[in-house]
């Protein structure tokens, strides 16, 4: 069948075949936020992730939704382009296209779910829509060692506070997630807080290997059962610091490297509590972490030596699958391709994709 449930003319449907018999190779279009990335996968094997970044945001303390659009837009081009000639591969030698349908920024999805569908359109391709959120958790999938099933995975970005109990590469549930922010996003209002530049949360990371973890206390925010809140901490960093800046104008200044690190422990440790208690609920030992927050250095000591404590096997991607990419779009694409998961021409992105 083709696009919109139509039979494919013979000749398509033989060259689709011809395809199938050598090679599945899909492009993957990543564009959901301030990052407009696109990667070629062959056969479950990722062959590269470019990724064009967007400065324009740095000035504004934060992603402009508007500004981010239009650099997808003129992005988007050039690195479809670089990607296929860095893969070796034609258009011709494609099987499907892919693009992430959400979560994310409307404006921003739309960029890539246009030129996707435009491309397997012209192609006569099949094509498929990507969660986000799943394919961070796929990232695991990319290289060795990869996780068994079923597995924790603890999904930490600047939008997303997850606990997602994965039981097959498709069947995943969401035992646990944040009411209000997300961690990524109380790193980087806390270092806005500081005067630090976007995106703060890894600067934070950076001055807090220097400094005192224990040296102030913040209170530990808790909810029921395993969901996470971040808004009460960020409310009491801002009356910390207001409250010691009456008192020492330079305080922050004199400060700066205790105050992340105590800052980070905080939300570390939050982080830990709750997924020490679903790997003990769910009896599971395989725990995995995904999402750009899975970078930041603290979160990962604390996970090697929960690791050495509890008999976890820690899974960690590569650091450039960790933040938003194509690389992760194309290995969950290349999973709904096996069972033939495809979308029509009339498909729309979904900012507030759930998972």
């Amino acid at each position: 069948m083709g696009r919109d449930g139509l039979v494919f003319p013979l000749e398509r449907r033989k060259a689709g075949l011809n395809r199938a018999v050598m090679k599945t190779t899909i492009l993957a279009i990543e564009s959901s936020c301030d990052e407009t990335s696109a990667s070629v996968v062959i056969d479950g094997k990722v062959i590269n992730n470019v990724v064009a970044t967007q400065s324009v945001h740095e000035q504004y303390g934060g992603v402009v939704p508007e500004l981010a659009s239009r650099a997808h837009q003129q992005h988007i081009v050039p690195v479809v382009d670089q990607t296929l000639k860095e893969a070796g591969v034609s258009k011709e030698d494609l099987s499907a296209v892919a693009f992430t349908r959400g979560p994310g920024l409307l404006g921003a999805l739309l960029v890539g779910a246009s030129f996707a569908k435009s491309f397997a359109l012209g192609l006569d391709i099949p094509l498929i829509e990507v969660n986000h959120m799943q394919a961070h958790i796929l990232a695991h999938f990319i290289d060795d060692p990869k996780p068994s099933f079923p597995f924790i995975c603890l999904t930490v970005s600047g939008g997303h506070t997850q606990l997602v109990l994965v039981r097959d590469y498709l069947d995943m549930e969401v035992v646990g997630k944040t009411r209000d922010d997300a961690v990524g996003e109380a790193f980087d209002k806390t270092a806005k807080l500081l005067g630090l530049p976007y995106p703060g949360g890894p600067l934070i990371d950076k001055y807090a290997a220097e400094g005192d973890a224990k040296a102030f206390d913040f209170p530990l925010s808790d909810m029921p059962e395993l969901d996470y809140s971040f808004s009460g901490i960020k409310t009491a960093i801002l009356y910390f610091l207001r409250d010691n800046m009456r008192k020492d104008q330079d305080f922050i200044k004199n400060n700066l490297a205790d105050i992340c690190a105590s800052v980070q422990a905080t939300f570390i440790e939050m982080l830990m509590r709750k997924l020490r208690k679903a790997a003990k609920q769910y009896k599971v030992k395989e725990i995995a972490i995904a999402g750009g927050v899975s970078a930041n250095s603290g979160l990962r000591k604390a996970l090697e030596k929960a690791s050495a404590d509890y008999g976890w096997n820690v899974y960690v991607p590569d650091f450039q699958y960790c933040t938003d990419n194509a690389g992760m779009i194309a290995m969950a694409a290349h999973y709904k391709y096996l069972r033939g998961e495809f979308v029509g021409q009339d498909v729309s992105p979904m900012p507030r994709m759930a998972l």
